[in-house]
């Protein structure tokens, strides 16, 4: 089965849910009871244009929900490009990091990473969110996006941090136009021939209004789980989500109908 990995923001400023969680334990519990394999922990928004937050301000608001939830046995992941943050994440019972920068951001995360032994989510992405929109200039998007992922993956390797910790994430919207994240999903399969793990993060994203005609972030459910599903049959084993039991019903009778088929 596909792991589904769930949103999480705790942030005033997401672009689809920022400052939607007066309770965020009890959200993430819900999304636990929804059949998430993964609740993804951020307190930094990196949509384009974000500004930064201070890792002592993002350690206030992810640090007391990781610690919750993981006693409440939840497998957790830390969204962040921040070593500190990283390191007080792990000890407060997050087991994965997931990191948009993929580890270029901070010189001290990969090897804090490689100390610690867990697995890590490197993200492509040119640039920063600040300036990531001047950077979606490309000849092939997908041999491109391939090349710098294998690249980071080689210095993850090199600063010791084991190949099978390692997940991949095309990243969607980042540094990328609509029209190249959706070449980008309908080729998600060359990046296959890396032979690590791939992550699809593409719930509520601009490409997914704009190809389904919806404006509204939260009104994009369908096509986001349209496109999950087509991201699964190209090879994504991981999907990130915000609508957490429409997209966990529709991967289950995706996977019972494939299964018919063998």
């Amino acid at each position: 089965m596909t792991t589904v990995m769930a949103v999480l923001n705790v942030t005033p400023d997401s672009f689809s849910d920022g400052g939607c969680y007066r309770d965020p334990v009890a959200a993430g519990l819900a999304m636990l009871e929804q059949g998430a394999d993964i609740i993804d922990v951020g307190g930094e928004s990196t949509r384009p244009g974000a500004e930064p937050v201070p890792p002592e301000e993002e350690q206030r608001r992810i640090l007391p929900v990781i610690a919750a939830l993981a006693r409440r046995g939840a497998r957790i992941s830390a969204d962040t490009r921040n070593a500190a943050t990283m390191a007080a994440a792990l000890d407060a019972g997050a087991a994965i990091i997931n990191d948009v920068s993929a580890l270029r951001h901070d010189p001290e995360a990969a090897p804090l990473l490689a100390r610690r032994g867990c697995p890590v989510i490197l993200m492509h992405m040119r640039g920063t969110p600040q300036t990531m929109a001047e950077h979606a200039t490309y000849t092939d998007v997908v041999a491109e996006v391939r090349a710098e992922l294998e690249d980071r993956v080689a210095e993850a390797e090199a600063a010791g941090i084991a190949r099978n910790h390692i997940t991949i994430d095309p990243g969607f919207g980042f540094a990328k136009t609509p029209a190249q994240s959706l070449a980008l999903l309908r080729c998600l399969g060359g990046l296959a021939t890396l032979g690590l793990p791939i992550l699809a993060g593409v719930s509520r994203k601009g490409f997914i209004g704009l190809a389904g005609g919806e404006v509204q972030p939260d009104r994009r459910a369908p096509g986001s789980i349209a496109a999950a599903l087509f991201a699964v049959s190209q090879g994504a084993s991981i999907v990130r989500v915000h609508d957490v039991a429409q997209t966990v019903q529709a991967l289950r009778v995706w996977h019972a109908l494939v299964a018919c088929g063998k």
